[in-house]
C-alpha cells in the first residue's frame, strides 16, 4: 500500500485534511453570502430594471448548472485541487471587478462567472473529500463541509447587512480577499496536495457506471432542489401574506439556517451508524412534510417556532445521500459523479424557483403542494432504486473516535 493510501486510512489525517477544506469552504461562503442579500439593491442603484435584476440573479444558477459536470470531469482528469483553486480565484477576480463602472450587462456577466466559479469549487471540494476519506468516515467528513458552508451563509448576510448597500465596494473587496485567503491553504497545504496527487490521469477517463445507488441519489437531489426552489422564490411572499414584518421575515430565515450548522454534524455521525437509505429518505420526507404544511399555518409565532425543527430532516439526509452516492466508487469517477448530483440539484432549484412564483399567484399553497407531491414521488423512486444498495458500511476499528 502506498504512503498516500496509508495516510488516507488514518482518522487523524482525515480530520486535518477535512478541517482545512472546511475552513476554505467557510471563507468562500462568508464572502458570497455577504453580497447576496444586497446585490439586487446594488443593481437597481446602477440602473438595472426589475427584469434585469432577476435575470442577473438567475445567471448565477444557470452558470452553475452549465459548469458543474464539466468541472467534475476536469477534476477526475487533472485533479480536484487545481479545479478548486481555479474556482476560488475566479470568484475573487469576478468579485473585485464589480468595483468597475460597468453597465448592467457587465454585472450580469460577472454574476454568471461567479456562479461558474462556485459550481466548480463546490464539486471539486466534495470530490476531494469523497475520494480521500474511506466510506465509513465519509458521512462525518461531508457533514463538516456542509456545516462550514451553512455557517458561512448564515454569518455572511449579517455582515453584509451591517456594512450596508452604500458600502458595497467594501463588501466586494472583502469577498475577493476572503476567496484569495481561502485559496492559500489549498495551494500550500501538503495534506491537501498529498490527498489529490494520485488522482491525475493520463489518457481517457473510464466511463461512469450509472448504477442504482446513483439513480437513487439523483432522485433525492432533484426532490431537494424542488424544495429549495420554492423557498427561494416564494417564502418571503408567503410571510408577507401573513402580515409579517421585515424583522420577522429575516428572523424566519435566520432561525431556519442556524440549526444546520450543528445538526448536519449530527447527521454525519449518524450516517456511519444507521442505514443511510433510511436516513436519506426519512430525512427528506420530514422536509417535504414541512413544505406542504407551511401554507396552512397562519400564525407567525408558530412559524418562527417551527422553523428550527425543519432543518433536522435535511441535516440527516445530506451526509447520508453523499455516502450512498460515492460508496464503492473508484476515485476516477468521483468528480463526474459529484458533478451529476450537483447539476441535477441545481437544475431542480432553477426550474422550481422559476415556476413557483407563477404558481403562487394562482394559489398561495400551490407551489408548496406540487413540490411536496413531486418530491414524495421521487422519494418512492429512490427507495425502489436503493432496494439492493447496501445502506450500511463496515466500520473499521480506525473509524471509531
Amino acid at each position: 500500500m502506498s504512503k498516500v493510501n496509508e495516510t488516507a486510512q488514518q482518522p487523524g489525517s482525515d480530520d486535518r485534511f477535512v478541517n482545512r477544506l472546511a475552513i476554505v469552504t467557510f471563507l468562500e461562503w462568508v464572502g458570497a453570502g455577504a453580497i447576496l442579500p444586497l446585490l439586487p439593491i446594488f443593481l437597481t442603484h446602477h440602473g438595472a430594471s426589475a427584469g434585469m435584476v432577476g435575470l442577473t440573479m438567475a445567471a448565477f444558477f444557470l452558470a452553475s448548472l452549465c459548469v458543474q459536470y464539466p468541472a467534475g470531469r476536469l477534476a477526475d482528469q487533472y485533479g480536484r485541487r487545481p479545479v478548486l483553486i481555479a474556482g476560488l480565484i475566479l470568484f475573487a477576480v469576478s468579485s473585485a471587478l464589480f468595483l468597475l463602472p460597468l453597465n448592467t450587462i457587465g454585472f450580469l456577466i460577472l454574476r454568471f462567472i461567479q456562479g461558474a466559479a462556485t459550481g466548480a469549487s463546490e464539486v471539486a471540494a466534495l470530490a476531494l473529500v469523497s475520494s480521500a476519506v474511506p466510506d465509513e468516515r465519509r458521512g462525518r467528513a461531508m457533514s463538516k463541509i456542509y456545516s462550514a458552508q451553512f455557517t458561512g451563509t448564515s454569518i455572511g448576510p449579517v455582515c453584509g447587512a451591517l456594512v450596508g448597500v452604500a458600502q458595497m465596494g467594501l463588501l466586494f473587496t472583502a469577498t475577493a480577499i476572503l476567496c484569495i485567503v481561502a485559496a492559500i491553504p489549498v495551494i500550500r497545504s501538503q495534506i491537501i496536495k498529498s490527498q489529490d496527487r494520485h488522482h491525475f490521469r493520463e489518457g481517457p477517463l473510464p466511463v461512469i457506471s450509472i448504477d442504482a445507488a446513483i439513480v437513487g441519489a439523483l432522485c433525492i437531489a432533484v426532490a431537494f432542489g424542488l424544495l429549495i426552489g420554492v423557498y427561494e422564490s416564494t417564502w418571503t411572499l408567503l410571510m408577507d401574506t401573513r402580515h409579517a414584518t421585515q424583522l420577522q421575515i429575516a428572523l424566519t430565515w435566520t432561525v431556519f439556517s442556524l440549526p444546520y450548522i450543528f445538526l448536519v454534524r449530527v447527521g454525519g455521525w449518524l450516517s456511519g451508524r444507521f442505514d443511510r437509505r433510511t436516513m436519506a429518505i426519512g430525512g427528506l420526507a420530514i422536509g417535504l412534510l414541512f413544505l406542504a404544511l407551511w401554507p396552512h399555518i397562519s400564525s407567525i409565532v408558530v412559524i418562527i417556532a417551527l422553523c428550527p425543527i425543519e432543518p433536522f430532516g435535511s441535516s440527516m439526509m445530506l451526509p447520508s445521500v453523499q455516502g450512498l452516492l460515492t460508496q464503492n466508487r473508484t476515485p476516477s469517477e468521483l468528480g463526474r459523479i459529484q458533478g451529476l448530483y450537483a447539476t441535477a440539484n441545481t437544475a431542480a432549484i432553477a426550474l422550481s424557483a422559476s415556476v413557483s412564483g407563477w404558481l403562487f399567484q394562482i394559489g398561495h399553497a400551490l407551489p408548496y403542494s406540487i413540490a411536496a407531491g413531486l418530491g414524495a414521488g421521487l422519494l418512492v423512486a429512490a427507495g425502489i432504486s436503493w432496494r439492493s444498495t447496501p445502506g450500511r458500511v463496515n466500520v473499521s476499528p480506525l473509524a471509531e473516535p
